[in-house]
């Protein structure tokens, strides 16, 4: 009877298991759907319309004509994706430019390491220094109670240094493997990437004109765009893909009037079938690796889940301990807690409701306690395997995450440290 008792307890425990999957399945199935289309889309047209060569037909011209200068393409780049993650959120959208750039930089004496690093790790430390981001600092000032996008002079200054930091270890590393690339972690797999290069002939061939120019042009007048509506208009994922979908139409027919590449109508379509190709793999690794989520029950702050019960036991061990110290621990828990729910939006959710009030407790000012959540909501984003948009980069650049572990732990180490003394600096000044 007792084994009967034990193995019918299992079968209902595998049976919740299957049922609270089923009822995300159902819930989330419609949210998931819109939101991978419009992934797809969005990206696709990023790179469909011939709108990646075109882009990378312009940077290998001004590459020749920099003449061994192509080094300033890293801070350029790293202070523009850094600024995208400040201003309006910057993440999954550098996939693409992440597929642009691998074989360009290798194509230069780099590796695909320094792709990564000036794109999707760029935007994460302007995500976590912003002050502007809706999606983050917004959200977390609104539930603690502060006026949104306040402190935007300490956030400012906090960005320049941490974007100055992260763009100083990029180029410090991407001198190491100028001189010696064999010591790159990628150095095996970037075969990949000079062997395409040797197929398509990336390093010569490449004309840049005035189609060129007027696609460029048409990105960034698309990116302003973005900008605009997402921080003037509430714009979101369908706003977002609908600009990006206008902009490979607005580039197809650029690049079909000047026949860039030889292009011709019928390629429009075949370029947007290959571009949504080459990303399907890291848009269904982001949609999969949500699902942690659901496994620890979801992120809803009012519903008995494991996030929930461990977010009540941590605030209890922080109360009774000095303000110094209760900000510094604050902001190692949300960086411990972000391999749980990376979604900066939902962590906000989760926690500050509960860090707002008890900062109050512990002497710290909310103002303190976002700062705290910002920094250690982004920069873990950088190593957990949880993170999608993680995933997504290192598969676009073929890097196993094993080996980006390696190479990233240092590098984060050092924001870590810049994050602590930030927040030391933020309780010093009663920020």
């Amino acid at each position: 009877y007792n084994m009967k008792k034990i193995c019918n307890r299992k079968n209902k425990l595998f049976c919740d298991v299957i049922l609270m999957f089923a009822k995300y399945v159902i819930e989330k199935i419609k949210e998931i759907k819109t939101k991978m289309c419009y992934e797809i889309i969005r990206k696709s047209n990023e790179c469909t319309y011939e709108g990646l060569r075109v882009i990378e037909s312009g940077l290998i011209g001004l590459i020749r004509k920099a003449k061994g200068a192509e080094k300033l393409l890293i801070p350029i780049l790293f202070v523009l994706f850094s600024l995208g993650g400040a201003v309006f959120g910057m993440g999954e959208e550098a996939l693409p430019f992440t597929m642009i750039l691998c074989p360009l930089f290798v194509a230069v004496g780099y590796d695909s390491v320094i792709a990564v690093l000036v794109t999707y790790v760029a935007t994460q430390i302007g995500f976590g220094s912003s002050w502007m981001n809706p999606f983050s600092v917004g959200i977390a000032q609104g539930i603690a109670g502060i006026d949104v996008f306040s402190g935007a002079g300490f956030r400012m200054v906090m960005w320049v240094v941490f974007t100055a930091l992260g763009c100083g270890m990029t180029m410090f590393y991407a001198s190491k493997i100028k001189k010696t690339p064999t010591i790159s972690i990628a150095y095996k797999t970037d075969a990949y990437f000079r062997e395409q290069n040797e197929k398509t002939g990336i390093d010569e061939g490449h004309s840049f004109g005035l189609g060129h120019i007027l696609v460029l042009l048409t990105l960034a007048a698309t990116v302003v765009w973005v900008i605009w509506g997402v921080m003037t208009q509430g714009y979101y994922m369908p706003e977002i893909a609908t600009q990006f979908f206008i902009m490979g139409i607005v580039s197809g027919v650029i690049g079909v009037i000047f026949k860039l590449n030889d292009m011709k109508l019928n390629d429009i379509a075949t370029s947007f079938k290959d571009g949504a190709k080459d990303l399907i793999g890291a848009a269904l690794v982001v949609a999969m690796a949500q699902g942690i989520m659901q496994v620890l029950g979801g992120s809803d702050p009012t519903t008995p889940t494991v996030i929930n019960t461990i977010m009540y036991n941590i605030s209890n061990a922080l109360s009774g301990v000095s303000g110094a110290v209760a900000a510094v621990l604050m902001y190692l828990f949300q960086s411990v807690f972000n391999f749980f729910v990376v979604s900066g939006t939902g962590q906000a959710a989760i926690t500050m409701p509960i860090m707002a009030p008890l900062s109050d407790l512990l002497g710290v000012s909310r103002q303190t306690a976002v700062v705290a959540f910002q920094l250690g909501d982004a920069f873990t984003n950088l190593i957990v395997p949880t993170s999608g948009c993680l995933i997504g980069s290192l598969a676009i650049a073929k890097i196993e995450w094993s080996n980006w572990i390696k190479f990233m732990w240092k590098f984060l180490g050092v924001l870590m440290i810049g994050a602590i003394i930030t927040i030391l600096i933020a309780v010093g000044i009663g920020f």
